[in-house]
């Protein structure tokens, strides 16, 4: 029988997140943190980062809200508090410095879904190291949504809905940013002392 992973050390990472973004929202502090490219060549580097947290409107905030409750369902027990927000810290930083080395043409960019690409990448590959099938399904399916979004493009409904351009080039960096993780996580387990 499934159950859900309603243990304090599973909740607090993904709700500390929602409840980050969702006050960043509430008080409107996107203009101050969103991934701005020239307000970052003016130096305000914070916005690499802080932008991954920061939404174009509601709706855009609950779809990533639906995207964390997802990747709890998915992965929980992989991580603990402390765990969790390295990952996400890591794949933020990642993604908002591959938009802004790699993509010239986003000036302004928010959301989550760049570093959840990269925790559902690096959750599925976790799968993977305990032979569970479903890894191999998630995925494929998250690379085949990545490389259609390449070809074809974003959403325009989607786009229409978070009011703003849908950064699918921060779902490529994000899912490249989960494999990065992902060999880290690896590289440093053989390299730790037995």
């Amino acid at each position: 029988m499934f159950e859900l992973p309603t243990n304090k050390e599973y909740l607090i990472g993904p709700v500390s997140l929602a409840i980050l973004s969702t006050i960043l929202m509430l008080f409107g502090l996107g203009p101050h943190l969103d991934f701005d490219r020239n307000a970052i060549a003016e130096g305000e580097l914070w916005r690499i980062l802080s932008g991954q947290f920061t939404h174009s409107n509601w709706y855009h905030l609950m779809l990533n809200l639906l995207g964390i409750s997802f990747i709890w369902l998915l992965h929980a027990e992989y991580t603990r508090l402390r765990k969790y927000w390295l990952n996400v810290l890591f794949l933020g930083l990642f993604t908002g410095l591959m938009i802004l080395l790699f993509s010239p043409n986003i000036v302004v960019y928010t959301g989550l879904s760049g570093l959840l690409h990269g925790l559902i990448v690096w959750g599925a590959l976790e799968d993977i190291k305990r032979k569970l099938t479903t890894g191999y399904l998630l995925f494929i399916g998250v690379w085949a949504k990545v490389c259609w979004e390449q070809y074809a493009g974003a959403s325009a409904d989607v786009a229409k809905l978070i009011d703003s351009r849908v950064a699918i080039e921060a779902h490529l960096f994000g899912a490249v940013g989960g494999v990065v993780l992902a060999v880290i996580y690896l590289f440093y387990k053989t390299k730790k002392p037995a």
